[in-house]
């Protein structure tokens, strides 16, 4: 955790889902200052309601599955699954620039 408060020093708060409830929300507080939201989903809904802050998450990854270079491992190396993550990326923004 001593890394994460180098590398991430403007970070203030975590979103994370229900499956990161208990210790892990005292750590991040005491060791690294930020504070854990944990969003959680309710079984009592009928049809389909976003939950705050988590459609983020997932409208990302429905982005990152239009690429069929992410759709498998195919890399070797984790650098170059990240690249392709960051071609991905850079491909989405370019597309929305010149649909300005």
């Amino acid at each position: 955790m001593d890394t994460l408060r180098y590398r991430f020093d403007r970070m203030q708060k975590i979103y994370a889902d229900g499956g990161y409830r208990g210790e892990l929300g005292g750590q991040v507080k005491q060791q690294l200052g930020w504070d854990m939201e944990i969003t959680l989903r309710s079984d009592k809904e009928t049809g389909f309601k976003p939950v705050p802050k988590r459609w983020v998450v997932e409208r990302t990854f429905l982005w990152l599955e239009n690429f069929r270079r992410l759709a498998k491992d195919y890399e070797y190396t984790v650098s170059s699954s990240a690249a392709m993550v960051f071609l991905s990326f850079i491909a989405l923004a370019l597309n929305n620039i010149s649909s300005i």
